[in-house]
């Protein structure tokens, strides 16, 4: 029976020595399009599945859909999300990676194009643009949509890293996987400035509706009950000024994601074979067509990936993680325009502060790994979730009164320790079962990654809405939750760096 061939090159320069000069400079050029490219692409799909947090308090004002109900949207979808990037880290390495990503984020764009038009749809089908049986329909298509978008979010970080995989040597992917991570941050922060912006600066001035403001104020009760006279106007007046300013919070990142289809298609090829240049070390000369290897392979992943205790303290470091992160991208924009009386664009800006430090704090991450810690990663994690710790209860106690400054730079600081732990989970999980399972580990630990949901959306908005907790009942949770990342991977501490030298490829 014909058995794979592997071609394995341990060093860098060893495989270099293969190619001519010219083939090096273009080998170097197609990794760093690919890696930039990638990036760019990862990037956008954000923008076309954290819109949806940015759209909620225009939703409820002008419909009144609780929380809770917002909460339970976003615990399924997410739920589907990780089985999504379960099944995808599977399929990623039978795939083409520039058309397994190109499927992905042409069906999150029109599903936000559906999104837009949700409104006039459900008055198409209900033959009235409000009342009881209209928001339920709504209700309904949103939670359909949200979960049909999910699923194909899912077609986004497992093509990424095999593309990523086949383009950068093993002894460089803790370096540039590390730099490519910064993707989440920067597509969270786009997302961020951009619905900002633009549920602040479009849809229709309806402060001289009566019949409108009515229905703002009915619809925001909850939301107004805490705050004194003046600041509830104020909030009431800042939605009127936007009404139906959701729609385009869909539609534009919808236009920019059709783009970013046809740049996926341009920029990037799936491996360097597919440009004429040598494969890198561990990967298959040809595809395999022998049963044995096959066999083989699943063997391998059962007992390195799927019995590997250490994968599975990782996804429960990262579930804690994810709690923490997702928390305040999901309703970091309603706790600040609702608790502290931001407005819709301060709000946005003060959470694209978060994901612009956590850039930095992914960088400064990968460097304290590799120069302090020597390769062992977990230990600059366990110090990332300590100043996790101390951010979320330090932004947990400030005063309702406090500066806006004040809450930026607090919430930035636990941004920067935060992206640390994302970052470096999966270069963690990725180095301990090697690159042979390395796609495997990390749907394994995106899957519990985005049960979070269950808690950060579904059980935060039941809370949010309850009066006797509210968000601060929020905050004091998320304390905890750090408390329990940073005790998982403590028990990490003293791993040794890698599998290599007991596993294969």
């Amino acid at each position: 029976m014909k058995k794979a061939i592997f071609v394995r090159i341990p060093q860098q320069a060893g495989f270099h020595n293969m190619m001519t000069q010219e083939q090096k400079k273009r080998f170097q050029y197609w990794q760093w399009r690919t890696i930039i490219g990638t990036m760019i692409g990862y990037s956008i799909f954000y923008l076309v599945r954290k819109n949806f947090s940015f759209a909620i308090p225009g939703l409820t004002a002008e419909y009144g859909i609780t929380k809770a109900t917002f909460g339970a949207i976003l615990a399924i979808a997410s739920f589907i999300y990780g089985v999504s990037k379960l099944v995808n880290g599977f399929l990623a390495d039978r795939l083409n990676g520039r058309w397994h990503l190109v499927t992905g984020l042409s069906v999150s764009a029109f599903v936000n194009i559906l999104f837009g038009a949700g409104a006039m749809i459900c008055a198409f089908m209900t033959g009235m643009s409000n009342g009881p049986k209209f928001v339920q329909y709504l209700v309904i298509m949103f939670g359909i949509l949200y979960v049909i978008n999910n699923v194909f979010q899912g077609c986004g970080f497992p093509p990424c890293n095999r593309l990523i995989t086949h383009w950068v040597p093993p002894h460089e992917l803790a370096t540039k996987m590390s730099i490519w991570n910064t993707s989440h941050s920067v597509g969270a922060f786009i997302a961020a400035v951009l619905c900002g912006y633009i549920m602040g600066h479009t849809g229709t001035d309806m402060t001289a509706d009566p019949e409108m403001r009515a229905r703002v104020v009915e619809n925001t009760a909850n939301v107004t009950a805490s705050m004194d006279p003046a600041a509830a106007q104020a909030y009431v007046d800042s939605t009127l000024h936007n009404i139906g300013a959701w729609q385009w919070a869909f539609w534009i990142p919808a236009a920019i994601a059709v783009l970013g289809v046809i740049f996926i298609i341009v920029t990037l090829r799936d491996t360097p074979k597919s440009v004429g240049l040598p494969e890198l070390e561990g990967t298959k000369g040809e595809d395999s067509e022998g049963g044995d290897d096959n066999k083989e392979f699943r063997q391998f992943i059962i007992n390195k990936v799927i019995k590997n205790p250490v994968v599975w303290v990782l996804a429960l470091a990262n579930f804690f993680v994810y709690i923490v992160r997702l928390a305040v991208l999901d309703w970091g924009p309603s706790f600040l325009q609702e608790s502290r009386g931001l407005s819709p664009a301060l709000s946005a800006w003060t959470v694209a502060i978060f994901e612009a430090f956590g850039v930095v704090g992914m960088l400064v991450a990968g460097v304290v790994s590799d120069k302090i810690f020597h390769s062992r990663a977990q230990r600059t994690c366990v110090l990332c979730m300590l100043g996790v710790t101390v951010a979320v209860a330090a932004f947990c106690f400030l005063p309702a009164s406090t500066n806006p400054v004040v809450l930026m730079l607090v919430l930035a600081v636990g941004g920067f320790f935060l992206y640390g732990p994302q970052a470096l989970i999966g270069v963690i999980a990725s180095n301990q079962v090697t690159r042979r399972g390395a796609s495997s580990a990390n749907g394994i630990i995106g899957f519990v990654s985005y049960l979070s949901p269950i808690i950060s959306g579904f059980v935060f908005g039941h809370i949010a809405d309850n009066p006797k907790f509210g968000w601060e009942g929020v905050f004091k949770i998320m304390i905890v939750v750090a408390i329990l990342g940073l005790v998982t991977l403590l028990t990490l501490w003293n791993k040794k760096t890698d599998g290599y030298e007991t596993g294969e490829e």
